[in-house]
């Protein structure tokens, strides 16, 4: 009988034997750098105190943040906690950038607009009157400039801002007297905010900006007329409904709401590439999240304004363009008077000036 074990046999064996040994030990020292950059993530405890601007029992406003903070603690089995506090707890309600810019707490969920006094050009990335509709704004964000944008406005001041929320259009305010001309603004004591709080400045109305959580005080005690906060479903929890029974729409002044995670640049800094991906991943999430569930809880709202007294008011268009106007000539002094907010500006101009061509085509005629 041959002997199978010849030498090109065994010149062939050898050669295989010596291959696999290759790729073998190839294959461990891929490993060992997948395991050292998983490492690099899993190893990372985060442990954040995170103030709100709004309380977590608000619907779509204020509970989205919690959606965001479970689903952190779920994906990483309580490795990254963010803790919210309750608005006013930890920190004033309008100064917790500040607060994330000196460190006194490592992060916060708020509305960008409240810095509007120390950073001019906030409310274009939080609220801007008869600005975009809340999926063009996102796509303005994530696609175009927006993002880099936020981040160059706020890292000079050592706060590194995430998107983590939008929601769409707030109603007009709610009024004790029906409005039918720009003249009933005059006088007017009224609690609203951002831009739309300087339009109506311009208008003749004696503007405040108070807390959510002060205002139904402030309107059932008379010391202010009128009042604006956010949308039907959390204004009826606040008790607006009980005193004043006009509310008004559409709401010019805030067409999309946005919410950011504000963290300290220098904690931001210091995380690996996989939690900051991780935080994104989660906010973003939160971003469609909270944009799908205050969309649909509105209508049920308005179906029972009928039952209490509650009327909603459409203003005309006249009014409407009127406003417009104004807001234009305020949007320009704001531009002339601050270089950032010209900048952002001129970016949301250029894309929209772009995105109307698709915007026109594609959707049904509003009045279909």
């Amino acid at each position: 009988m041959a002997n199978p074990w010849n030498n090109k046999s065994a010149t062939v064996g050898i050669t295989l034997a010596f291959i696999v040994g290759i790729v073998g030990a190839l294959s461990i020292r891929s490993s060992d750098k997948i395991v050292v950059r998983m490492d690099e993530g899993i190893q990372e405890q985060i442990q954040w105190r995170v103030p709100v601007a709004f309380g977590t029992n608000l619907p779509a406003l204020g509970d989205n943040i919690v959606y965001v903070s479970e689903t952190l603690r779920k994906a990483t089995a309580g490795r990254v906690q963010l803790n919210v506090f309750e608005p006013g707890l930890l920190i004033p309600t309008f100064s917790i950038t500040e607060g994330v810019r000196d460190k006194k707490i490592e992060a916060g969920y708020t509305w960008l607009g409240y810095d509007q006094g120390r950073i001019p050009a906030t409310p274009l990335i939080s609220a801007v009157p008869f600005g975009m509709e809340p999926w063009e704004f996102t796509a303005w964000y994530y696609e175009d400039e927006g993002k880099m944008l936020t981040e160059s406005l706020y890292h000079p001041h050592n706060v590194h801002p995430i998107l983590c929320g939008v929601i769409g259009p707030e109603t007009a305010g709610w009024f004790r007297q029906p409005i039918e001309s720009l003249d009933d603004f005059k006088g007017l004591k009224i609690r609203f905010a951002g831009l739309g709080g300087k339009v109506l400045q311009k208008l003749g109305a004696s503007v405040t900006m108070i807390p959510g959580s002060e205002i139904f005080q402030a309107l059932e005690k008379g010391a202010i007329d009128a009042t604006e906060f956010s949308m039907p479903a959390v204004d009826q929890m606040l008790g607006f409904d009980r005193v004043a029974k006009y509310n008004y729409f559409p709401g010019w002044h805030q067409t999309f709401t946005a919410a950011h995670l504000v963290v300290n640049l220098d904690i931001w800094q210091g995380l690996s590439e996989a939690n900051k991906s991780l935080i994104e991943m989660a906010c973003t999430a939160g971003v469609i999240r909270n944009l799908s569930k205050g969309e649909a809880i509105q209508g049920a709202v308005m179906q029972g304004f009928e039952e209490k007294g509650v009327t909603p008011m459409k203003f005309s268009r006249e009014i409407l363009k009127q406003l417009a106007f104004v807001t234009e000539a305020v949007l320009q002094e704001e531009a002339d008077n601050d270089a950032d907010f010209a900048r952002i500006r001129a970016s949301q101009i250029k894309f929209q000036s772009a995105y109307k061509h698709w915007k026109g085509h594609a959707y049904l005629p509003r009045d279909f």
